[in-house]
């Protein structure tokens, strides 16, 4: 009896002493992580922060660099994401019901679903050259403003897709069950029953793959979105640029004020990116607790 209260005792301590180990690895990871982070963004706030002026919002881009702003590239982007925001919705989600709530479990809608949940995966330039081919050349769109919304359309529709099924699948089977009970049709149920559930879910994927998109670069280089656009777009076949080209084309030049200009550039994206961060919590906090 000894012998074995001796050998649980040796196993315990081993097991702590792995715990041990394990936490001081993860804090470890945790901490470079969290560093890395840190030291990225205090550099980029003490180079960019005092190029953060009016001038910044109400300048179009130039060659001097106490004359240039991001006026266009921020319209750009707005743009971008107001078009692209509800077209990925509606045919993320649309997608998403229809796999998960009509499609059944065929090994066509297996294959299907394996594929989107690849495509998710895929370097976002390859969708700049699927955009390039189909938009830009296939439909003649040019280097448009349409163009740039469909390309990052393609590129954040399989995210939306993933999303939404997750969210789907998490609703309890018996919601279902009850609405089938009562009497409900098919899309009765999923729109009275499984989407305000899934909807906390759905809103939180949609809105962190356009957060995802607003700092894409390289699809709209690749469909040839300009670098220095001094005007607005006016139409959807207009030229356009965004924010994040805009950065490229500064940090990419030697004098060290227009990297400045661009680490100001970095600290706007930085927060639009917080802010949309912030509104997918909220939503999701806010619609949790009505479910």
């Amino acid at each position: 009896m000894e012998q074995l209260n001796l050998g649980d005792s040796k196993g315990i301590n081993r097991r702590r002493r792995s715990d041990q180990t394990l936490h001081i690895i993860f804090l470890a990871c945790t901490s470079i992580g969290i560093l890395a982070l840190m030291a990225l963004i205090v550099t980029i706030v003490t180079d960019g922060i005092f190029r953060l002026s009016p001038d910044l919002f109400t300048n179009y881009p130039s060659r001097i660099a106490d004359k240039a702003g991001l006026k266009s590239p921020i319209v750009g982007t707005i743009y971008l994401l107001l078009l692209m925001a509800p077209l990925s919705f509606i045919l993320g989600v649309g997608a998403a019901i229809f796999l998960e709530e009509y499609a059944g479990r065929s090994r066509w809608v297996r294959l299907i679903q394996l594929n989107i949940s690849t495509l998710a995966g895929v370097p976002s330039i390859i969708y700049g050259i699927l955009g390039l081919a189909i938009f830009v050349r296939g439909m003649n769109l040019g280097r448009s403003l349409l163009s740039g919304v469909l390309t990052m359309t393609l590129l954040v529709l399989p995210i939306i897709i993933v999303a939404a099924q997750e969210a789907l699948r998490a609703v309890p089977k018996n919601r279902r069950d009850a609405s089938y009970a009562l009497g409900a049709t098919k899309w009765q149920t999923v729109s009275s029953a499984v989407l305000p559930s899934a909807i906390p879910g759905i809103m939180t994927g949609v809105i962190l793959a356009l957060s995802r998109a607003i700092g894409e670069t390289a699809p709209l280089i690749m469909i040839g979105a300009l670098t220095y656009v001094a005007f607005l777009p006016e139409n959807l076949l207009d030229s356009f640029t965004v924010m994040p080209i805009q950065i490229f084309n500064w940090i990419s030049r030697p004098s060290e004020a227009f990297h400045e200009l661009a680490a100001s550039g970095i600290i706007l994206l930085l927060i639009m990116l917080f802010i949309m961060n912030i509104i997918a919590v909220w939503i999701r906090n806010k619609y949790s607790k009505n479910i």
